[in-house]
């Protein structure tokens, strides 16, 4: 049997989905002695939270990564990884 989601849940998944890849691109840019673990992190941060439907906590976990990916860029701009 086929799962269908909602527009919203759809929309949510796309967020998500685009969040992920900003952070391992985001990835690339750290110190090589870091990338491994830096993308280890990322990945297992969104498999931790792979199973929540309750789209007020993914809101939340968006907002919270999209901060988190912020703080990261600004700390690479710091050191020089571009």
């Amino acid at each position: 049997m086929a799962h269908f989601m909602d527009l919203r849940a759809f929309i949510l998944r796309a967020r998500v989905l685009k969040l992920y890849r900003q952070a391992l691109r985001m990835t690339r840019r750290a110190p090589v002695h870091a990338c491994d673990e830096l993308r280890q992190t990322v990945r297992a941060e969104i498999e931790k939270n792979r199973r929540c439907d309750d789209k007020q906590k993914i809101k939340f976990l968006i907002s919270e990564g999209l901060q988190r990916l912020k703080g990261l860029d600004e700390m690479l701009d710091m050191t020089g990884n571009s």
